[in-house]
């Protein structure tokens, strides 16, 4: 019975706690609720391949493993950061003498197999293509948990077999209730109740993340029973602050919003006031935001305002996020300073980011265009022979290497002018090159 006893109690806060039916989920009714798409494909008994996307702990890995507890599937866990192309060949194996293929005699129970790929954003795409023949034939449902946009960290192939459902931070009546169930289930050891500005706290440290809600408690558990302490059961705000301190106080009771911070930084940066820009990343810092996820803010930032009006922002960005890379913290922090202030004093431009979103609605709205035939390549005789590349003016054979006059557009397509440089930095040039070569197209024409 000890022995028992004791397995149970080293078993994480987090594990003891999770969802055992799809009723004891707080939290995601927007997909779980009547009527919801994951409730109907619980209803339905009927698996599909998904992708669930959103930040850590709002339960990506509990619905998967519910998924295979309703349907009565077969469950295989893999994680991408430590996982690879042998780690799928063996689950294909399993999943076939499960069945009773491939050779192996199966378990008699003809069950489904579900397999779940956690942060799948990190496989890359040879390994994503694995996946694909199994998924077709129906050998296993594949599940993808990633805390990255999918449709740039999961290739289209496997994006098009899969449903994506987005899943939201934890609102602060859900942490409440989590902070609930833990003492209604007395999981928290001698605590047995915890003050509301005490709860009020530690829902705001969460910032909408079970797991790390959870696991905060569990560290209050810990020092509530330590002698040093005396035996706490009553959690309050003041002893709250006393043991965890350094970690509460980087967010305050307003519960201080994350996203909100990385836009009023953001904008700091677009606004030209480096200062300000210092001050948003600094508060980020301190409330615990990860270095990485700031750095890859930045690099966007370097493309979205700044452009070509100083092509040198981005290649800072890049480099300030990889000295962090080998640097960690705190040394490699500096260089995402210097790369915030750097950016919030550059000439600003968002012309290529204008350019790049009206290029992709225009060819989302029109469609697909055959290519020209002179600018088509004819690497076989037979293309050559059916006049692909004919007729095409190699531009460094023309004066100024400028093909005057020359379209490259598909054939009745307006010039549209996605691009449209700025007055400012750079882009001050690059538009007296532009128009510059318009003159020259016009005299041609």
């Amino acid at each position: 019975m000890a022995t028992g006893a004791a397995k149970k109690i080293n078993i994480p806060l987090a594990e003891r706690l999770r969802p055992q039916t799809l009723g004891d989920v707080i939290g995601q009714q927007h997909l779980l609720g009547e009527g919801m798409p994951l409730r109907i494909a619980f209803e339905s008994g009927q698996p599909h391949s998904c992708i669930l996307w959103g930040p850590p702990g709002v339960g990506k890995t509990t619905i998967a493993r519910l998924m295979a507890s309703s349907f009565d599937a077969h469950f295989i866990t893999m994680s991408a950061v430590l996982g690879g192309v042998k780690d799928i060949r063996e689950a294909v194996e399993q999943a076939n003498v499960w069945l009773g293929q491939g050779g192996g005699m199966g378990d008699g129970s003809g069950k489904r197999t579900i397999v779940f790929v956690d942060e799948v954003h990190r496989f890359n795409k040879s390994q994503q293509d694995a996946f694909l023949p199994h998924v077709e034939s129906g050998l296993f449902t594949f599940i993808g948990a990633t805390t990255e946009n999918p449709s740039f960290e999961v290739n289209s192939a496997l994006l098009s077999r899969a449903a994506v459902y987005v899943l939201q931070p934890l609102s602060e009546p859900d942490l409440k209730k989590i902070v609930a169930v833990a003492l209604q289930n007395h999981a928290l050891a001698a605590i047995e109740s915890i003050a509301d500005d005490a709860v009020d706290r530690l829902v705001a440290y969460a910032d909408g993340d079970a797991r790390r809600l959870l696991n905060t408690l569990e560290s209050l558990a810990v020092a509530a029973g330590n002698d040093k302490l005396g035996s706490i059961t009553d959690v309050t705000d003041a002893w709250l602050m006393t043991v965890l301190g350094e970690k509460m106080r980087r967010y305050d009771k307003g519960g201080e919003q994350f996203y909100d911070t990385i836009s009023a930084l953001h904008k700091s940066v677009r606004g030209s006031d480096p200062d300000a820009a210092l001050y948003w990343f600094m508060r980020m810092l301190d409330g615990g935001a990860e270095p990485k996820y700031l750095a890859r803010r930045l690099i966007r930032m370097a493309s979205e305002d700044i452009g070509l009006a100083d092509p040198r922002a981005l290649t800072l960005a890049v480099a300030a996020a990889d000295v962090y890379e080998r640097l960690g913290s705190p040394e490699g922090e500096l260089a995402l300073a210097e790369c915030v202030i750097y950016l919030a004093v550059a000439p600003k431009s968002n012309a290529v980011y204008k350019a790049f979103n009206e290029a992709k609605a225009l060819i989302k709205k029109e469609g697909t265009r055959p290519v020209p035939m002179h600018l088509r390549n004819a690497p076989t005789q037979l293309m050559k022979e059916l006049d692909y590349g004919k007729n095409y003016r190699y531009a460094h054979n023309e004066e100024d290497a400028f093909a005057a006059g020359e379209n490259y557009f598909p054939e009745g397509m307006a010039v549209p002018g996605f691009y449209r440089p700025v007055a400012r930095g750079l882009e001050i040039k690059i538009a007296e090159k532009l128009n510059a070569l318009k003159l020259k197209n016009n005299l041609q024409s």
